[in-house]
């Protein structure tokens, strides 16, 4: 079935239901974007399936791909929609955790959407070991955030906001 309005999920509630997690990876680049239509997809658009998520399945896991650097109180726009997202799903009645990857490898073909990301990893991938090295508190893969995604499903974490070296050790 193909639902368009991404902030209002009653009309797909039946293929929803009975579900006990979901991992919630959409999001947008903020360059360019003013607040009001980032908020919507970062915001507004997690917030309406975690919501549903909750009265639907109360205490089912819901993991959130946020970001590196996510802050409420943060300067930046994209840090605090995200922080503010964050605390609002953290408030709900669901074993939610926050994922914020730093650098992310796309491995297995996984590409970007976004032309600049694309180009960066590109130039980064002859580096990625190095990065690793350098750099494995802040490093992961796409791989590695699939894997942790579902081993917090199945068994929860030790806190609800996971950084990449987190992500990795699951």
């Amino acid at each position: 079935m193909r639902h368009a309005a991404l902030d209002d999920l009653s009309p797909v509630e039946d293929e929803l239901r009975g579900h006990d997690a979901c991992f919630f990876c959409l999001g947008v680049s903020s360059a360019g974007m003013r607040e009001p239509g980032y908020r919507r997809v970062t915001y507004d658009f997690a917030l309406a399936a975690g919501r549903t998520l909750a009265r639907l399945s109360p205490g089912s896991t819901f993991v959130y791909v946020s970001g590196m650097g996510t802050d409420a109180g943060g300067r930046a726009m994209w840090a605090r929609v995200k922080g503010e997202t964050e605390n609002a799903l953290l408030a709900l009645p669901l074993e939610a955790y926050m994922f914020r990857p730093g650098y992310i490898q796309p491995v297995h073909g996984v590409t970007s959407r976004t032309a600049l990301y694309r180009l960066a990893y590109m130039a980064t991938r002859p580096l990625y070991p190095i990065l690793r090295r350098l750099f494995a508190a802040q490093v992961t893969t796409t791989e590695r955030i699939g894997q942790a995604m579902i081993a917090v499903a199945e068994r929860g974490a030790p806190k609800r906001i996971l950084g990449p070296a987190d992500i990795n050790a699951l």
